[in-house]
């Protein structure tokens, strides 16, 4: 069974878990909190409030670290982004006011007030609206583990919202090509997240390094280079600490960059231009596109610049909580963005030609060395937010089958959404080294990121707009306006990001072409890998049959044998016993099955049932993509020996004779005194000459990644000595 590793959780010693009770409203669960299993209700938790407040409060302080590095920090490359020629009074007054109100639409209403609501169950980003667009449609996403859940709750949320469906929802249900639209939107958004992974921490350290070159003009553009590499290095090298330590490391810095920068900025205002909040007034954007026409399109490619980050806001959600970063953006973070940009443009009104470079030289001399230096580590610690994102979101994708097993590990003991993955890292670590090197020039990095920040903000709002309509069931009116302002703006800013294509806007859809080719082709081996074993499946009937010849012997021993279906056994089983004539005294057929859902309810984590042949069961482990696969080895086979015993002396079907109950617990304990095993296919994909070029390219492929990727069964703790593989070959 292929599921994700995920190694050992830090010991804790209060746990807390999210339990799922009552019912939907309005394909939302109300929680209660389990602690040290005694159910805590949220009358019960009012006690705790004044605690909970410091607590939000604290992690506020530390979403600076982490969640707005990107964003805060845009102020270094946004004017220097931008090709301006001969730029006017009323030039610089228009794009203040672009600037302004895409902090305050996209960043203030979109992503602070609507996007942060829409999570799931803690978990934020494309992967968290995409998944509870498909449960609450009941359409499955890639592969089986989205559709045959065994839990009742699950189960019965989804007949419930079947019957209420909107006609959109209904429409997505019947329809296979808006189906994989969706699916194709959710892969491109994850791509350009995981491209934003990249290049944000080379802009952002690029543009802070660049500073060094105004005191030293004769210094060359390959030792900034250089710099910026050794920084990036550094940094990439501090993420297997986990995001608590890194942010609590990092939030001082970042809290002395959000502060100084309207500080200066506030300055600037009084000392070059104190009416610069008259650009407020939208009438300055209608004057500024009237004025300068196509160019003035072509220039909203630098302006985006000013929102980079802010799918960070929603992508990071499950490293803290909604609370906290709408506290940290709208009192802190959203006034320092408005204050930089108004000292920045208020400069450049008096010095038009300094655009260039028009963070650095609207910095007072006197302070010069001191900003250099916050900036340069802002800068470092700003590239933190996209690369926390970008590890969400591998390990929700790998959760899910969307992407090839790698290690993921929790770093947190209370905090199960971060995660970091050493290979995602250091992966992420060398593209963003070449970047720079390879493309120094930051207005090329500048046109590449624009292309993902518009592209990312333009899908997050077209799952938003169905979100709306499916789950929340917004009134349409307000959909219509949420939709129409949204989509509009961002489309803009998507057509004129695109002209940049040429000029390194093409380096994110080389990134997103790799990703998305390696997405879909392990998708696609997984999906045909399915295909087979539920077309070769082995019935209860047949398992029968095999195990009524005489030739067959049933061995000593307690077996887990892993299989990929429920409805039936895999294919593999019939292999195993033609050739080895043999079958465990007690075997498990064991299925991994992430639902649709972050987290499950430790009651309905591990389901066994007896399938009519003596000792021969079976028992799904149910886990959601945010819940760490912890059980290890021995504890592991306690908990199913526990629950199968429970399940013999309480159900009705079995033999109501105690003597028969005890003779069939005897039998199992003896069988785990007798040694465990853990059994599970390694199959391959066997390309005859009747496959097509498109089946050979992609299974090859495929086969390739499998190879490479990590084994499924260490993530459980089994140990080594009691693995055991079976090789077959799939026919293509």
């Amino acid at each position: 069974m292929d599921h994700p590793t995920q190694p050992d959780s830090p010991p804790v010693t209060e746990h807390e878990v999210f339990v799922v009770v009552g019912s939907a409203t309005n394909g939302r669960l109300n929680h209660s909190r389990t602690v040290n299993g005694s159910i805590i209700s949220p009358d019960t938790d009012n006690n705790n409030k004044g605690k909970g407040r410091w607590e939000t409060l604290i992690l506020a302080y530390k979403t600076l670290g982490v969640v707005f590095g990107g964003l805060v920090t845009s102020p270094l490359y946004v004017y220097p982004s931008m090709h301006l020629k001969s730029p006017t009074e009323d030039d610089y007054l228009g794009i203040y006011s672009i600037m302004f109100w895409t902090l305050s639409l996209i960043g203030v209403v979109k992503y602070a007030s609507i996007a942060l609501k829409a999570d799931d169950q803690g978990e934020g980003g494309t992967f968290a609206l995409y998944s509870s667009l498909c449960r609450n449609m009941n359409i499955g996403m890639l592969t089986s583990r989205s559709a045959n859940s065994s839990s009742s709750l699950s189960r019965s949320l989804l007949d419930e919202g079947t019957e209420k469906q909107s006609r959109l929802a209904k429409f997505f249900r019947k329809s296979v090509v808006a189906r994989r639209v969706l699916l194709f939107i959710a892969m491109l958004g994850t791509c350009m997240v995981i491209g934003d992974g990249i290049l944000t921490p080379a802009i952002s350290v690029l543009s802070a390094m660049d500073g060094i070159r105004a005191p030293f003009p004769s210094l060359s553009s390959s030792v900034v280079e250089a710099l910026s590499a050794v920084v990036l290095i550094i940094l990439f090298l501090l993420q297997k600490f986990g995001t608590s330590r890194v942010s609590f490391l990092f939030s001082p810095i970042m809290g002395a960059w959000t502060l100084c920068t309207p500080l200066v900025g506030i300055y600037s205002i009084i000392h070059h231009y104190p009416s610069i909040f008259k650009a407020i007034s939208p009438h300055y954007i209608f004057r500024f596109f009237w004025r300068n026409g196509r160019e003035g399109w072509l220039l909203l490619g630098g302006t985006v610049l000013c929102i980079t980050g802010s799918e960070a806001l929603f992508a990071d959600l499950g490293h803290f909580n909604r609370s906290s970063i709408q506290i940290a953006f709208l009192f802190t973070i959203y006034p320092s963005l408005v204050l930089t940009y108004a000292g920045q443009t208020a400069y450049l009104i008096r010095n038009p030609n300094d655009h260039d470079d028009g963070f650095f030289k609207f910095i007072p001399k006197t302070i010069y060395w001191p900003i250099f230096i916050i900036a340069t580590l802002a800068a470092t610690v700003a590239s933190q937010s996209l690369i926390s994102a970008t590890f969400s979101v591998i390990k929700q994708s790998v959760v899910l089958d969307y992407f090839p097993r790698v290690k993921v590990v929790h770093t947190s003991a209370s905090k199960e959404g971060e995660v970091y993955s050493p290979e995602v890292n250091y992966i992420l670590m060398i593209l963003c080294v070449v970047v720079i090197l390879v493309f120094g020039d930051g207005k090329d990095i500048g046109n590449a990121f624009g292309i993902v920040v518009s592209l990312v903000m333009l899908i997050t709002t077209i799952l938003l707009t169905l979100v709306m309509i499916i789950i929340w069931r917004t009134p349409p009116m307000l959909v219509a306006l949420y939709f129409c302002v949204f989509f509009v703006m961002e489309g803009v800013y998507v057509s004129a990001v695109f002209t940049k294509i040429p000029e390194g806007g093409w380096i994110p859809f080389a990134i997103s072409f790799i990703l998305a080719f390696i997405m879909f082709g392990w998708f696609y081996g997984r999906q045909r890998k399915l295909e087979y074993e539920l077309t070769h499946k082995i019935t209860l009937d047949r398992l029968g049959v095999l195990l009524s010849d005489p030739s067959v012997q049933r061995v000593p021993g307690l077996c887990f044998f892993y299989t990929n279906i429920q409805d039936g056994l895999t294919p593999t089983l019939g292999h195993y016993i033609k050739n080895m004539k043999s079958l465990h005294q007690v075997t498990m057929f064991t299925t991994l099955r992430y639902l649709l859902v972050p987290k499950v309810a430790p009651h309905e984590r591990i389901v066994v049932k007896k399938l009519g042949l003596k000792g021969v069961y079976g028992c799904v482990i149910q886990y959601g993509y945010a819940d760490p696969l912890n059980l290890e080895g021995d504890d592991f086979v306690s908990q199913v020996t526990n629950s199968l015993q429970a399940h013999i002396q309480n159900c009705s079907g079995l033999p109501s004779n105690p003597s028969e109950i005890q003779e069939e617990i005897s039998d199992l304990e003896e069988a785990r005194s007798a040694g465990v095993v853990h059994v599970r296919g390694k199959t391959r994909f066997y390309i005859g000459h009747n496959c097509g070029w498109f089946d050979r390219i992609m299974l090859a492929f495929y086969e390739v990644l499998h190879s490479n990727c990590r084994s499924a069964l260490p993530a459980l703790g089994v140990p080594p000595p009691q693995r055991i593989e079976v090789g077959m070959l799939y026919e293509a």
